[in-house]
């Protein structure tokens, strides 16, 4: 495995530490662990950064600008092909297995076919200047806020929501001109100027014949997706037109983790992000090592209150229940829960990752775990003990529709709870025959229209009042309403609006 290179100068490895933490997170998704995660990450980052090299190198020769991707979608590519590499040469076993199809199919091959028949986000955005591009990607999918996306480029904080505007415009038009040159056949081709005029205006109606068209032809879909600056649906064209399989689960994660203001590259004084000038770049603590971590604190705390309690009245409930708060006690809490763990910031939860795989058992049936797993019910003492169903609830549910498109959606479901819990499953029931195809944060089961989403192994542990949530691609057909009867560990929650 290669080492991560060696910046070659402030300004390098000052982009080197704002790229890698995007990377890892990516790398994540796609393996089967945080281990080859990082082996992933560090493979691609390296052969990203000499192709970025190497384009600076030919640009500068030959004095004319090289069409490239900025330097995060870039190496964010680099994972994809370097995960290609991996099936290829037999490590395909260290992949998501829903990769490793993917890799396998007609869709993959769309990103390394003819360049007319590549996803046109991906087109549109290598046609623009770089620093427009890295704006839009920054903006859009890294999901920064303006402020921390002018420091990065170099802009005027005051001006960068219109210089934004614009450039949401330019993309608009690179990828409409791109549409135009792509070969399409006469049914496609006869809708293109339609589609233009229609996704120009956030107020214009959609005729019911191109409706009916978009929702059977994936390449006129990808065009509406990139036409349609209104909406909110730019960034997912983006993370799914150039990035590929994972695009929106990479989406959701660097969302969230900029709302927790832990996404990488930020200005923080003092802290080191494992990558010098002139140094080899320093491995940071992964999810091994922060689990390691935390189950030696919880092990000595809980033998700790062992003792305590040994020395007491012995005024233990059975089976040392946990009252109210973690194993840890009130001066340690779980790690935070979130994509941001992924990014490698030290303390940080690890990251999430698609599960991909179906169980065919029946919701509430603990006995098999879709990727081979065993999970433990929670000693919950609202379902153990009968609990009257008049009792206040501890948990509260949000339920958010991300993004949707023509038969498909994508959702999150947040939950806080009250009291201190040791494993989680959250269940509720659709109403519209809606069908889970991809999950993160959890893994699940369903049976017909009830849905369980298990905890994953590295996201069991939640203090008193903390939240956490999975996400999760859909289908639907007609009509997708909410679900209701949300619980978590069999108790009902009640609803946040």
């Amino acid at each position: 495995m290669p080492d991560l290179p060696t910046p070659q100068d402030a300004a390098e490895a000052a982009l080197f530490s704002e790229c890698w933490d995007a990377v890892l997170s990516y790398a994540d998704l796609c393996t089967s662990g945080s281990a080859t995660g990082r082996q992933l990450a560090t493979e691609a980052f390296s052969h990203g950064i000499q192709e970025v090299r190497a384009g600076e190198a030919r640009g500068k020769a030959t004095g004319r600008r090289v069409p490239r991707l900025p330097r995060i979608p870039l190496l964010l590519t680099s994972v994809r092909t370097t995960a290609a590499a991996w099936e290829a040469e037999g490590r395909g076993h260290h992949l998501d297995p829903d990769l490793r199809l993917w890799l396998n199919s007609d869709k993959a091959a769309r990103y390394t076919g003819p360049p007319l028949k590549r996803p046109l986000a991906l087109r549109g955005l290598k046609d623009m200047q770089e620093p427009d591009a890295a704006l839009l990607w920054l903006a859009e999918v890294e999901a920064l806020p303006l402020p921390d996306v002018a420091r990065r480029l170099g802009l005027d904080p005051s001006a960068a929501a219109e210089e934004l505007a614009q450039v949401r415009a330019l993309f608009r038009d690179r990828c409409r001109r791109n549409h135009l040159d792509t070969p399409m056949d006469p049914d496609c081709r006869s809708y293109a100027r339609l589609l233009d005029a229609v996704t120009r205006s956030s107020g214009a109606d959609t005729p019911e014949d191109l409706s009916r068209h978009l929702a059977t032809c994936v390449e006129c879909a990808e065009a509406a997706a990139c036409l349609r600056l209104h909406g909110g649906g730019t960034p997912a064209a983006l993370a799914g037109g150039v990035i590929g399989w994972g695009g929106l689960a990479y989406l959701e994660r660097r969302r969230r983790a900029a709302e927790a203001g832990l996404s990488g590259g930020r200005a923080d004084a003092g802290t080191d992000r494992g990558i010098t000038v002139g140094a080899q770049a320093r491995p940071r603590i992964g999810r091994t090592g922060i689990l390691a971590a935390a189950v030696i604190v919880s092990a000595l705390a809980l033998t700790v209150s062992l003792l305590q309690l040994g020395s007491s009245d012995g005024d233990t409930t059975a089976g040392g229940e946990v009252t109210g708060q973690s194993v840890a006690g009130p001066g340690l809490s779980s790690p935070p829960h979130g994509p941001a763990a992924g990014n490698g910031t030290a303390g940080a939860s690890s990251t999430s990752r698609p599960t991909g795989l179906h169980s065919a058992t029946k919701s509430g049936d603990s006995d098999t775990e879709p990727q081979g797993t065993s999970t433990s019910p929670v000693d919950d003492r609202s379902t153990a003990s009968g609990t009257d169903k008049a009792t206040p609830s501890t948990c509260r549910v949000k339920y958010a529709v991300v993004n949707q498109w023509p038969e498909g959606f994508q959702a999150t479901v947040t939950v806080t709870s009250t009291r201190a819990l040791a494993d989680w499953r959250i269940g509720w029931t659709f109403q519209d025959g809606q069908r889970i195809t991809q999950m993160w944060d959890g893994t699940y089961t369903q049976h017909g229209a009830e849905v369980t989403a298990k905890a994953a192994d590295y996201d069991k542990q939640v203090a008193a009042n903390g939240t956490f949530a999975v996400g999760f691609l859909s289908s639907w057909h007609g009509s997708n309403a909410q679900p209701r009867a949300f619980t978590v560990n069999g108790a009902r929650c009640t609803t946040a609006d």
